[in-house]
């Protein structure tokens, strides 16, 4: 797969791979020691450590330093063990002063006392109008300080051949069953031809599913998590993909970006791809000859609410032990707001914006050839306005995550059912927290 689909699944997306999550309620939050630092600039020339696992960003920190010899910044790619060297370094108290964290992975950080609250620096609250509100709500955990600035994001949509769609003479459908019926349509006009797959080895992707149906997996109220990922809005999700699943309308024998994923695309034995804003590039850099021949659409929506979910996406965080706030405040805003910097991250990296300025940027305005020429951004960019903003990561979520993966693994191999992974999810969750001493509790 792409480098971006590495990353976002190492940093989430793909993206998922240590012991992390964040917690971007607008509730409470739960307390946790947050170093605290002062905000006056440094006398002198400064150095700041940044590290990431976007390709490319070398070149956007070298835009930085030529034009701000008094603060030059040194940045370390650690894409190929990035929560391991992170983690490592906070032990050994060498943490670098920014570094790249994955939405998901903030609140176990903070249960760790990784970060610095920057809210000192009126600069970094008054970034707030500059992002998109949910991102801001996550790095905020929902108002209580300003612990990292959003970076990128993976608004969902849905990626459509529309020549199959259009040779069956079947809508691209709007609602989630709407596809349901497609699928059904589409596999009887072609039993060789399924709607789409379903990866039981990607919990990331399902919990974007989740999040577009206003799924709360987790919140905190009276001291303690509440832990709901088994929700009756969670199986509506299980439950809808288990028919589909139970019907035989859709793949569970393909990993997202695989070799074996393309081939099934290339072969035309599948229709359509429910993604995120990063995997745009996948099918024009992988089916070069299926050019034209696919749009991109709003995620099919649940009844009459438009909602959508995310998948993926990162933070730049400020972390515990960097000595130098005011400046990394300044570098972090920069970064992830100047339209500059956003286009070559966008360029060299394939980083849909998390700030408002990078959704305008010309380069995600203009028609994509691969797609027939649409604006396909602005559908991107619409998904991104209906996110809930409310939606909260829990302190274990990479457990959960596994948990939920090994279950819904064995429904696809029709050893029980997604809602049963749920289930064996929500156990993992309040388990992992009892073992490691967090209060929690199911909740309703």
């Amino acid at each position: 797969m792409s480098s971006t689909v590495k990353r976002i699944r190492l940093a989430s997306v793909a993206v998922a791979a240590s012991v992390a999550v964040l917690a971007g309620c607008s509730s409470s939050t739960p307390s946790a020691k947050t170093s605290t630092a002062s905000c006056a600039p440094a006398k002198g020339k400064v150095t700041l450590q940044y590290w990431n696992t976007v390709p490319g960003m070398d070149k956007v920190v070298a835009l930085w330093n030529k034009k701000n010899p008094n603060i030059q910044v040194e940045t370390k790619n650690i894409s190929n063990d990035q929560y391991g060297t992170l983690g490592n370094a906070l032990k050994a108290g060498k943490a670098p002063d920014l570094a790249q964290v994955g939405y998901d992975e903030l609140p176990n950080l903070r249960t760790q006392s990784a970060f610095v609250d920057a809210s000192a620096c009126s600069a970094a609250t008054a970034a707030k109008s500059k992002f998109v509100p949910w991102t801001w709500s996550q790095t905020s955990f929902g108002g209580t300080g300003v612990f990292a600035l959003p970076q990128d994001t993976g608004p969902m949509a849905l990626y459509v051949r529309s020549d199959i769609f259009k040779k069956y003479g079947i809508a691209i459908p709007t609602t989630w069953d709407e596809y349901a019926a497609a699928a059904q349509k589409l596999h009887k006009a072609d039993p060789k031809l399924d709607i789409t797959f379903f990866d039981p080895n990607n919990a990331e992707w399902f919990n974007g599913l989740l999040w577009q149906n206003n799924a709360q997996m987790y919140s905190y109220s009276g001291d303690k998590w509440q832990v709901t990922v088994a929700s009756d809005q969670s199986k509506q999700v299980a439950d809808y993909w288990q028919k589909l699943i139970s019907g035989k309308l859709v793949r569970t024998d393909l990993a997202n970006g695989s070799t074996q994923m393309y081939a099934a695309y290339q072969k035309d034995q599948i229709a359509s791809y429910v993604g995120a804003a990063w995997g745009y590039s996948m099918f024009r850099d992988n089916l070069p000859k299926q050019a034209g021949k696919w749009t991109i659409v709003p995620m099919p929506t649940w009844g009459t609410n438009g909602a959508s979910g995310d998948w993926g996406g990162s933070t730049v965080a400020f972390m515990k032990g960097g000595k130098h706030l005011y400046e990394s405040v300044k570098f972090n805003t920069w970064l992830n707001t100047d339209p500059e910097a956003l286009a070559l991250e966008n360029q060299l990296g394939g980083l849909y914006p998390a700030a408002n300025a990078g959704l305008q940027l010309p380069a995600l305005s203009k028609g994509v050839p691969y797609y027939n020429n649409e604006k396909i951004f602005d559908v991107f960019a619409d998904s991104s306005k209906k996110i809930n903003t409310s939606f909260a990561w829990g302190p274990t979520q990479k457990t959960v995550n596994l948990a939920l993966q090994d279950a819904m693994a064995k429904a696809a191999a029709g050893d029980g059912t997604l809602s049963d992974a749920l289930s064996a999810a929500q156990a993992s969750a309040l388990k992992s927290m009892k073992d490691q001493a967090i209060p929690a509790a199911a909740g309703k």
